[in-house]
């Protein structure tokens, strides 16, 4: 997904050690050199807690964009906000919850629970569909309500 390198430089540039980095999202420094190195996927609640810290949009870190930050940048996900944009992105899309499950390699009742915000969606699933779609992770987490396109 390309974001561990940036997580990696933005780290280096300021300093930060590997441990003390691994405290700032409560884990081991073992697993966040994982997360660094993409062995394991970084679960999005610490990316975007890392993002929130580096001053950064989660575009930025999944390199999607060169802009750091969005004007109108919020820190803080907004469940609502990410349930009826991910509703709507499947709609526009004429997308079945079926089908989009089957994109993303899931079973329909976890895109479900994705939808009608009862989990955070995973990070590899949240990559996917930007990616694919050409939108903004940041806008489609309800982090940014600009650009909604990347």
């Amino acid at each position: 997904m390309n974001y561990g390198l940036n997580l990696k430089k933005l780290r280096e540039r300021i300093g930060l050690t590997l441990v003390a980095t691994s405290k700032i999202i409560n884990v081991s420094d073992t697993l966040y050199s994982r997360y660094e190195k993409e062995k394991q996927t970084i679960p999005l609640k610490h990316l975007i807690t890392l993002c929130n810290y580096f001053e950064v949009s989660l575009d930025y870190i999944f390199n999607f964009t060169n802009q750091k930050i969005y004007k109108n940048y919020t820190s803080t996900p907004d469940t609502k906000k990410i349930s009826e944009r991910l509703k709507t992105f499947r709609k526009e899309n004429k997308l079945s919850q079926k089908e989009i499950a089957n994109l993303l390699n899931i079973d329909q009742p976890t895109w479900s629970i994705y939808e009608n915000a009862k989990s955070l969606i995973g990070t590899p699933f949240i990559y996917t569909i930007c990616k694919k779609y050409n939108l903004s992770a940041d806008y489609l987490l309800g982090l940014s309500d600009y650009p909604k396109h990347i």
